[in-house]
């Protein structure tokens, strides 16, 4: 039986609508396709957006109006994907929720969207995205097989830093590992999300679940980053891919830069309809050399009290440029033993690349990594180190995560 499956990451960035980033989400998956790619990360929030740079007008104790438009800008951006807020699971996943009436699906068809994608091409697609459900917005990891749709989807369970003030947190239930086969191989996939890869207890619960093919979308472009990863894939001897979006500050949405001519997402998902944009008049956000932080100037209209924030949380202008990279990338795909097979890759984005384009024209692979495994190295490497069996003491230590089953799911 065939062991060998080829696997690649996509460096790519948001599109100023999720219609144009689904677009290019097809793109790509297809010109991963004419290279042979049987599975394919995008990083964290990538349909959605990651609002890099965006202080949303807070500070501890004050919330400043301007802040509150711009959250309203970037729910408005996420997607629907139909799921309840406490996370339907299953019967989420099987579709066995209601519909609304006169509706074909639930959500606002950015799921059956990147289904078709992966029906399409063959391409196992794992992607990040912001999905709202109800009031709130998660960030969540989409597992699409070609066949069978959706398998699985999770939700990170402690967003990082002020991520806390815009994204709830995910169900530890939602870490459950998810099956399939690649190129005719059986394999066992798992996703940690960003800085939940520097967690050791969620971490552990990936490796309890046998899981060869490790995930980790990222927003994280520090070269500290891949250490983790090495140690990942060392420690879990497993394949990891990463995928980190690469980004300079002119390419950020305009409700972010306050660019009215970039406007915002629609809030039609798919159909990529169109809201008014954040109104920037009287205002300048910019971006500081030592920051990024965000600074708006007051309308001379307005009142002093709803125009400007508490001046500690002003800094001075910027004399930034608007191409200097706000995320250089850093996207990898490292082995169970913890060496780097490719990447990581940093100033290089699939949308600048001849590589997103319609299948069959010509490219050259910038922005998009790719690397042949044999997933029995998975295998090789317990011989000396398997951190959830072997090697555990689990006679001494003990690991349970509320709602979340750590033995390996049926192959």
């Amino acid at each position: 039986m065939p062991s060998k499956i080829v696997l690649a990451s996509a460096q790519s960035r948001t599109l100023h609508t999720t219609a144009a980033t689904l677009s290019a989400l097809r793109r790509i998956t297809y010109h991963a396709a004419s290279r042979g790619v049987h599975l394919l990360l995008f990083p964290e929030a990538y349909l959605g957006g990651y609002p890099r740079t965006c202080t949303f007008g807070s500070a501890v104790g004050s919330r400043h109006p301007v802040g509150r438009e711009q959250f309203l800008s970037y729910f408005n951006s996420a997607v629907d994907l139909g799921d309840t807020p406490s996370g339907a699971g299953e019967d989420w996943i099987k579709r066995n929720l209601p519909v609304a009436e006169g509706k074909k699906y639930r959500g606002d068809g950015t799921r059956e969207e990147v289904e078709k994608v992966a029906a399409d091409t063959g391409v196992f697609v794992v992607v990040g995205v912001i999905e709202r459900a109800g009031g709130s917005l998660y960030c969540s990891v989409l597992f699409v097989e070609p066949s069978r749709g959706v398998i699985g989807k999770r939700r990170k369970v402690m967003p990082t830093g002020t991520e806390r003030l815009i994204w709830a947190q995910g169900s530890p239930s939602t870490l459950r590992a998810v099956t399939t086969t690649l190129n005719g191989t059986t394999v066992t996939l798992g996703a940690a999300i960003c800085w939940e890869n520097y967690m050791p207890l969620l971490r552990q619960s990936l490796y309890s679940q046998n899981v060869n093919i490790y995930l980790a979308p990222t927003a994280d472009a520090r070269d500290t980053w891949l250490a983790l990863m090495r140690t990942v894939g060392f420690e879990g001897r497993a394949f990891v891919v990463s995928a980190n979006q690469c980004v300079k500050e002119n390419e950020l949405p305009g409700w972010i830069t306050g660019d009215d001519s970039k406007g915002m997402d629609g809030v039609d998902g798919v159909t990529g309809g169109s809201s008014p944009g954040l109104s920037t008049k009287g205002r300048k956000l910019s971006i500081t050399a030592e920051g990024p932080h965000e600074i708006v100037w007051p309308d001379k209209h307005t009142p002093q009290s709803q125009s400007q924030p508490p001046s500690h949380i002003v800094p001075k202008p910027s004399q930034s440029k608007s191409t200097d990279f706000v995320s250089r990338g850093g996207s990898c795909i490292i082995s169970p033993y913890g060496e780097v097979l490719a990447g990581p890759i940093w100033e290089v984005c699939t949308e600048d690349s001849p590589d997103a384009v319609e299948p069959g024209a010509q490219a050259t692979g910038d922005g998009l990594i790719v690397s042949e495994v044999d997933i029995e190295d998975c295998h090789r490497g317990r011989l000396d180190l398997d951190v959830a069996g072997s090697y555990s003491r689990n006679d001494a230590f003990k690991l349970n995560v509320e709602g979340l089953e750590l033995d390996p799911p049926p192959l």
